[in-house]
């Protein structure tokens, strides 16, 4: 029987604040009941073991996301809406960087729900770009390079890579608008190279 108390979004929020502090790995189901004093069999009233709990995390952070990305997102088009899904997809990555480890695993094979969800933040990465008209290849190229981009710096900051004193909110203002600039060379016939 649950615990008074306890039910799911707790469980998760608890997992959630580990996972943000101490990285994904830390969550276990040792830790996740350790925090909420209780014994570990107990979680299994909530979810079917660390696999399943850890899909959970990457639900809600992709859940997180999307709202961010939402927001970021409304009433803006072109550049801006580039700069601000950067800004929303960074200020994630930084708030939240246990959850932005869980959004970043592969789906097993056969878990489609997981896939989609996934595949609705990629298409929040095409809409920041409708502005600049590209479709196929090109399109599927600039969002491919949006995406490294951000995630790349992303990782680097969460690791700890960028060890020179230059203000880190400089350097990534300063690689958006050197996307920009790529992209708009891309839309004017300057991409598609060989």
């Amino acid at each position: 029987m649950p615990r008074i108390g306890l039910d799911l979004p707790t469980l998760l929020q608890t997992a959630t604040d580990i996972a943000d502090a101490q990285g994904l790995e830390a969550v276990t189901l040792a830790s996740v009941a350790q925090k909420l004093q209780i014994r570990s069999p107990s979680l299994y009233n909530h979810v079917n073991g660390l696999p399943d709990l850890r899909r959970h995390l990457a639900f809600r952070g992709l859940a997180l996301l999307k709202e961010r990305f939402d927001r970021a997102l409304e009433g803006v088009s072109g550049d801006e809406a580039v700069r601000s899904f950067s800004r929303a997809y960074l200020g994630f990555a930084r708030e939240h960087p246990g959850l932005y480890e869980a959004i970043q695993r592969a789906p097993e094979p056969d878990d489609e729900a997981l896939k989609q969800a996934m595949g609705e933040i990629v298409g929040y990465a095409v809409r920041s770009l409708e502005g600049y008209g590209l479709r196929g290849d090109p399109a599927i190229h600039a969002v491919r390079a949006i995406r490294s981009l951000l995630h790349g710096f992303a990782s680097l900051e969460r690791q700890g890579g960028f060890g020179m004193p230059q203000d880190l909110d400089v350097t990534f203002r300063l690689m958006v608008e050197t996307f920009l600039a790529g992209i708009k060379a891309m839309k004017n016939g300057g991409g598609e190279q060989g």
